[in-house]
């Protein structure tokens, strides 16, 4: 099967559902929908759209649930726990969606060149050991929530480039990486630039690396729901889809263009993102997780088929699955396609 670009697949299921894109009315009429998340700055296009009212324009009485790591999240709009959720794709996403259980239907964060992205870190008790460069590494451990998760991908793709063996280690949450990264149980890890840098500041741990160098374009998380969502609400999804794009397009022009107010934006985010200081020690943080967000919730396909060949690879998916069954394309515009 071909994978189309949104309008040529939205043109081949009739004119009624090619009228229905982004910019259309809301289908949606006041439907209550959970939506996963993460407290990271890279997920603020959902918080945008909540705060402005983007969601409520678009019909959708918005609840969030939060998580700590992707593939729990995963398994929740499997399971019709959450309806809708950004994260990266993970060795669980990708089993749920060779079941039948979820679909990718659009694209959030990307590595994008010009743009400060994520980091490969080594912890400061291996670097004042001499570990001091991503070559040194041969044999040591590499921190990742679960194995299968974006973590692993990242480790691996740069374990290949620089030609060393890595030891994963998983430790579910982010704050239980953190932790061990602190206490020298772990070598290395790579994150998103607001938790890399000010610990990299603090002397926690050193940066080295640019994840970007390794994995150019990456496609870092996506936007995913459930397949009968996909299938069977395209009204819901669509006013969704609409809703997030608003909230995204307005966290870019803060964020990355500068055409808004990004004080502005910076205090809408802290309601949801490092809610545990106070703004001004917040801000800076906030500020430096700004990665692009796809506009119209594109989605880099190319990446995606990548990621997906790398999980069969490593054995971590069927080798079967096939990206028609990961993906839907017909509600954005497929980028490398």
């Amino acid at each position: 099967m071909t994978l189309f670009n949104r309008r040529k697949a939205l043109a081949l299921m009739g004119g009624t559902v090619a009228a229905s894109g982004l910019a259309a009315p809301a289908l949606a009429s006041n439907r209550k929908i959970k939506v996963g998340a993460l407290r990271f700055t890279s997920h603020s296009g959902n918080f945008v759209a909540y705060e402005r009212g983007y969601f409520a324009e678009a019909g959708l009485d918005v609840e969030f649930e939060f998580f700590q790591a992707a593939q729990p999240m995963a398994v929740a709009i499997a399971s019709g726990d959450v309806d809708y959720a950004v994260t990266a794709v993970s060795g669980g996403l990708i089993n749920l969606a060779e079941k039948g259980a979820i679909k990718v239907i659009g694209g959030a964060l990307s590595e994008e060149a010009g743009i400060d992205g994520q980091k490969y870190l080594i912890s400061d008790a291996s670097y004042q050991a001499g570990i001091t460069s991503l070559k040194d590494l041969d044999g040591k451990t590499y921190a990742v929530t679960q194995a299968g998760s974006s973590f692993h991908y990242m480790g691996s793709k740069m374990a290949a480039a620089e030609g060393i063996d890595l030891r994963f280690t998983p430790l579910q949450k982010v704050g239980a990486i953190i932790g061990a990264m602190k206490s020298g149980q772990v070598d290395v890890w790579s994150i998103v630039p607001h938790i890399a840098k000010p610990l990299a500041k603090a002397g926690a741990w050193h940066m080295v690396g640019n994840v970007s160098d390794y994995v150019p374009d990456y496609q870092v998380t996506t936007v995913f729901t459930s397949a009968k969502n996909a299938a069977d609400e395209r009204g819901m999804t669509e006013s969704f889809l609409a809703g997030f794009s608003k909230g995204v397009d307005d966290y870019a022009a803060a964020m990355i263009d500068g055409t808004a107010d990004q004080d502005a934006m910076i205090d809408l985010i802290h309601k949801y993102v490092y809610t545990d200081r106070e703004r001004a020690k917040a801000a800076p943080s906030i500020v430096n997780g700004t990665m692009r967000i796809n506009k119209g919730a594109a989605l880099n396909i190319a990446s995606i088929k990548d990621q997906l060949a790398w999980f069969q690879s490593e054995g971590l998916v069927d080798t079967d699955i096939s990206i028609e069954q990961l993906v839907d394309p017909s509600y954005v515009d497929m980028i490398g396609a």
